[in-house]
């Protein structure tokens, strides 16, 4: 093969779509420690979506150069190292981390250990380490089959979830006992709610969900109280704390509107649809803050030290896959055209909650 299939997007209109062709650099036209990588297999959910909302705000789009005007989204999945100039990266390397929406792409690996290394291309090193870090797991158990597929698809929303209730629990809720999330629905905000569920036994968790998806949600069992959007202002008036996974402005003004002054945190974490914040100050109660992971993760990597985040994480991991992997049907799906229908579903909000995308750009 001497190119590489590539998924692009329309910066400022994401339902354009496109896929081209680049040419493959021969082994000798590598970096200097460069890698060229095969992409196996990458996981696609609403998430990405977000990504691409935001490609210009958090950087997203520099990590992977497409040509003017487009975009490459990220996507969390798998890679098998092709060709290797790093002296401690063999040929059929698998790794694990951050990709591009195509069939092959190029490192600059930096900082290699036993476990992992980075990317240390110029390019990437505007936006937070976390997304230039890659897993070294051949022949790990945890990262193989179904198992490696809840990595791909779970696991980065998981540590998300895991991040903003560290957040609130930190904070003590805002002095709320009752936390209620938008898109309940969503990966991210039912690994939350799993989270405050299991582990937060006083605190009462509200999910938010359309009328088609109320069965989907409640059948997770990880929510006290599943509520369709149209029944917001049935709720009791009480200090809560809200996390808004969708970031829909019209149904932000509701809740803040209904709560007032009872409304004490309201995070916006996700964002599939596409709004204005600009009425958010004359909205009653706390105002409408961004929750960005990174900040979290500083925090503390200082306070927790080196491999603090990780094991904490780890210990929750494994409960949280065996309980909710299993409720989620993982649909496989290969080839540029499978790309682009799964791509545009999620974009349009057409695929089921229940469904779980792995997809690759060969056929």
């Amino acid at each position: 093969m001497t190119s590489s299939t590539q998924f692009i997007v329309g910066r400022n209109d994401l339902s354009t779509c496109k896929v081209i062709e680049t040419p493959l650099p021969g082994v000798m036209q590598l970096p200097e420690d460069g890698l060229l990588v095969k992409i196996d297999r990458f996981a696609f959910t609403a998430n990405n979506i977000t990504y691409a909302m935001l490609g210009d705000q958090l950087k997203y789009w520099h990590l992977f150069p497409a040509p003017n005007g487009f975009g490459n989204i990220p996507v969390w999945g798998f890679g098998r190292v092709l060709e290797s100039r790093h002296p401690q990266i063999a040929k059929g390397e698998v790794i694990f981390g951050y990709l591009p929406m195509a069939t092959h792409f190029v490192i600059e690996a930096a900082d290699v250990k036993k476990t992992g290394f980075r990317d240390a291309a110029e390019h990437r090193q505007s936006v937070s380490p976390v997304y230039n870090a890659y897993a070294r797991v051949t022949g790990e158990p945890a990262f193989e089959g179904r198992q490696g597929d809840y990595q791909a698809l779970l696991r980065p929303l998981f540590m998300l979830s895991f991040l903003v209730e560290d957040f609130l629990a930190d904070r003590d809720f805002f002095g709320a006992n009752t936390v209620i999330l938008s898109s309940a629905s969503s990966k991210t905000a039912f690994g939350l709610a799993w989270l405050l569920h299991t582990h937060r036994k006083p605190v009462r968790v509200i999910g938010l969900t359309s009328a088609g998806n109320v069965e989907f949600v409640t059948s997770l069992g990880c929510y006290d109280e599943v509520l369709t959007y149209d029944r917001i202002e049935s709720m009791p008036v009480e200090p809560v704390a809200f996390v808004d996974m969708a970031g829909n402005a019209d149904l932000r003004a509701r809740l803040h509107r209904h709560f007032g002054d009872r409304m004490v945190y309201s995070g916006r974490v996700g964002l599939t649809h596409q709004d204005e914040a600009s009425g958010d100050d004359a909205l009653p109660g706390a105002k409408p803050a961004w929750f960005f992971a990174p900040d979290q993760i500083r925090k503390r990597s200082k306070e927790w030290g080196p491999g603090g985040i990780d094991q904490r994480f780890g210990a929750v991991w494994s409960g949280f896959t065996a309980a909710m992997g299993p409720k989620l049907e993982v649909v496989e799906n290969r080839g540029s055209n499978a790309v682009q229908r799964v791509y545009l579903d999620t974009l349009k909000g057409r695929v089921s909650p229940a469904q779980a995308h792995m997809l690759s750009m060969e056929d």
